[in-house]
């Protein structure tokens, strides 16, 4: 803000850089392209209301949630946790078994999840920090990566609580209810699979702004800091473990939110989709595939990692259908894995920052060389 009597060439370079970063704020191309994203996101079940689409779009909304909260913690703090997922799960079981353990599903018990993830999540943050911060940081990567295992292990195992791996199956209340049934609209029928995906969409949005404003605060600036050189905003006088310790807090409060999403959209919750060892990779795919210290590359990461997943299995199919004759061809449509993986090593050789944060480095290039040009 300038205060009277005072003009923008009195500011300091950074408070110049954040004048025209708010004076162009909504003017930029990306806004415009934010608002057709969500456009199209809420067009979706609309336009195309073939169930797959509707899974793998909410699929993308809720895993960018998750992977953003993880980008602040691994791109924002600097810290490399290996049990993200196990907040993720959290959040999952937190809802399943407050509604499979109650006499019939209520309004409230959405609240309830809510609070008793959120309420773990954040002991469990404060647990990890406090015993693996002070000492050194790979102990942080360690200290999760046991946790999230014992966590695993231990929904495996206490059967009468979460029913192991057969996992906890439970319905939703009211309109959320994927056997309900609602008006006409359009020639659409409502149902309780729309609404849901709706509240995903809502929900993910306002998450995911709040994650935004979180790193665009002056605690998300002391966090770059202290991942860019700790000892510099140490000797600032930033106390860095109170950061350190609220990024993690914050990060896993907003996965334990984001279980509670798929939770809520698959109705059915058991260790290998939400505790196991391949969900936590799948984040940090996302995220390197994305761009670590991005937050918007979370979306990309999740987009890529789903889509890749939920389609080149159908790689077989295609290839019967257009080569029928063709049995090598056949086999080696079988081996989508294989594809999968060279996708990713092209993806990191290409895009060495991942998606966004290559993008960032090329625009950045590019006005370094016409500023130079004048």
């Amino acid at each position: 803000m300038i205060d009277k009597g005072e003009t923008v060439t009195d500011f300091t370079p950074v408070q110049q850089e954040r004048f025209q970063d708010e004076q162009t704020r909504y003017s930029r191309p990306a806004v415009l392209i934010q608002i057709v994203a969500l456009a199209v996101l809420a067009a979706i079940p609309l336009i195309l209301p073939s169930f797959r689409v509707m899974d793998v779009v909410a699929k993308i909304m809720i895993f960018t949630i998750v992977v953003a909260s993880y980008d602040l913690i691994l791109g924002y703090t600097g810290l490399l946790s290996l049990g993200h997922s196990m907040f993720f799960g959290i959040g999952a079981y937190s809802l399943a078994l407050v509604i499979y353990h109650s006499a019939e599903p209520c309004w409230y018990h959405l609240l309830v999840a809510a609070g008793v993830a959120l309420a773990l999540s954040i002991v469990l943050a404060l647990v990890i920090a406090f015993f693996s911060l002070r000492v050194k940081a790979i102990f942080f990567a360690m200290m999760t990566l046991a946790l999230a295992e014992f966590t695993d292990i231990l929904a495996v195992q206490w059967y009468d609580l979460t029913r192991a791996e057969d996992g906890v199956s439970f319905k939703l209340p009211g309109i959320f209810d994927v056997g309900w049934s609602g008006p006409t609209l359009g020639g659409i029928e409502l149902n309780g699979r729309f609404m849901i995906y709706y509240f995903i969409l809502l929900v993910s949005v306002i998450l995911f702004l709040m994650m935004v404003r979180f790193i665009r605060s002056p605690v998300g600036r002391v966090l770059k800091a202290i991942r860019d050189n700790e000892p510099r905003a140490t000797a600032l006088g930033y106390k860095t473990f109170r950061y350190q310790v609220f990024s993690i807090v914050f990060g896993s409060g907003m996965a334990s939110l984001g279980g509670i999403l798929f939770a809520m959209w698959l109705g059915y919750v058991n260790p290998g989709s939400t505790l196991s060892t391949p969900i936590m990779l799948n984040i940090l795919l996302m995220v390197i595939i994305g761009g670590l210290g991005t937050l918007y590359g979370s979306i990309i990461g999740a987009a890529f990692i789903k889509i890749t997943e939920t389609w080149l299995p159908d790689l077989q199919n295609a290839a019967e259908a257009i080569f029928p004759n063709m049995v090598i061809l056949h086999r080696l449509a079988e081996r989508w894995i294989l594809y999968f993986g060279i996708l990713f090593i092209l993806v990191v050789f290409f895009f060495p920052r991942g998606f966004v944060g290559t993008a960032r480095e090329m625009i950045r290039r590019r006005r370094a060389m016409a500023r130079k040009g004048r």
